[in-house]
């Protein structure tokens, strides 16, 4: 006897079947084309990997070949240009060597041929040659008995001839400062233009005051359009220098700088009178090198003044082969202390320069006439 339940459990357990079918086909038909992407589950639920459910590839078949991996391609270099190799050559005192052309890259370089062996001779050291040092000074300096000047200031008449035959004129100014061992010199030169004097030439002096007269320590050198000079007499050192020169000279006794040349010989003339015979030797340094003056008293000549005619005693210095070419005359006044009231430089070139004094001023007492 057959149960009334069996078609019915025969049609769910078919329909089971079937269904449970339909979902396997889909399943296989959603998994086809993926590489194990992870399906989300449920909330609270671990996610669930399809690659899980796929075949591993040691259970994929022999014939389906593996893929092939990716070559990795290298991009080409960039064609860097090479640098340049710069070699200089530099001389320790002469200029720089510039580099010569750079060779061929593509040409291997040649080897020089072997020079010539030297010879023995020259292949020794040159003797080295010894420092010159200071300039030798083949005069023997006379020693002088001195007794410099008071102070004093003398205003001058300036007068010029150039070589072409122009005239000029103007004043000059000599301001002597002695005081306590030491002493300060001023000397200004220059022309009248309307109702004022423009100075061309300044010469500052300032040194000690000694047993051989005056001894300068610095000497400034100023003439207009042109840079500051200085002289420096180094007496420890036994040397004078210049701002303008690289020469330097050993110091003799009774040195003096350009500025205070007249007023030694008035400190000579003023020691003892006798002295003013004979050559007056004495080393004079300048803005840029020294020199030995030599002086020859000419003798007594009257001159006429601005204080008026005076008797005087005319020394000079003549031009000298290799030191100097311009002569210097210098007038100096007994009546006045032996100060230079007349001083004519004569250039190499015929141009003539002379200082005449009009006012002399001793001791700040005013001499407008002589012997007053």
């Amino acid at each position: 006897m057959s149960s009334p339940f069996l078609p019915q459990r025969r049609r769910a357990l078919v329909l089971g079947t079937l269904i449970v079918l339909l979902h396997w086909l889909a399943l296989g038909l959603l998994t086809r084309g993926t590489q194990g992407i992870a399906l989300p589950g449920r909330e609270g639920e671990a996610l669930v990997s399809l690659a899980q459910l796929l075949p591993s590839s040691a259970d994929a078949p022999e014939s389906v070949p593996p893929p092939p991996a990716p070559r990795m391609v290298q991009p080409p270099l960039p064609d860097f240009a090479p640098l340049p190799t710069i070699a200089i050559a530099e001389d320790a005192v002469g200029e720089p060597v510039p580099p010569g052309p750079p060779a061929p890259p593509t040409q291997p370089p040649v080897e020089p041929a072997p020079a010539p062996a030297p010879p023995v001779a020259a292949a020794e050291p040159a003797p080295a040659v010894p420092d010159p040092g200071p300039a030798p000074i083949v005069h023997t300096i006379r020693r002088y008995k001195v007794d410099v000047p008071p102070p004093a200031e003398l205003t001058y008449d300036l007068a010029r001839v150039d070589a072409d035959g122009t005239k000029w004129s103007g004043q000059a100014l000599l301001s002597w400062k002695p005081d306590q061992g030491g002493y300060q010199m001023r000397v200004e030169m220059g022309i009248k233009v309307v109702f004022a004097r423009v100075n061309l030439l300044v010469l500052t002096s300032e040194g000690h005051l000694g047993n051989t007269g005056l001894a300068p320590v610095k000497m400034t050198e100023k003439r207009r359009g042109r840079a500051l000079t200085a002289t420096h007499f180094d007496w420890p050192g036994n040397k004078v220098t210049f701002s303008a020169s690289q020469n330097n000279y050993a110091l003799l006794p009774g040195a003096q700088d350009k500025a205070t040349v007249p007023l030694q010989l008035s400190a000579i003339a003023r020691g003892d009178q006798s002295q003013l015979s004979g050559d007056i030797d004495m080393f004079v340094g300048e803005d840029r090198w020294g020199s030995v003056y030599t002086f020859n008293v000419v003798g007594p000549e009257e001159i006429d003044t601005g204080v008026g005619r005076l008797q005087t005693v005319r020394i000079a210095r003549p031009p000298k082969q290799g030191s100097y070419k311009t002569r210097l005359d210098i007038w100096l006044s007994p009546a006045h202390g032996w100060l230079p009231v007349q001083i004519r430089s004569t250039e190499a070139n015929g141009a003539v320069t002379t200082q005449t004094v009009n006012k002399i001023a001793v001791s700040n007492i005013a001499m407008t006439q002589p012997g007053t």
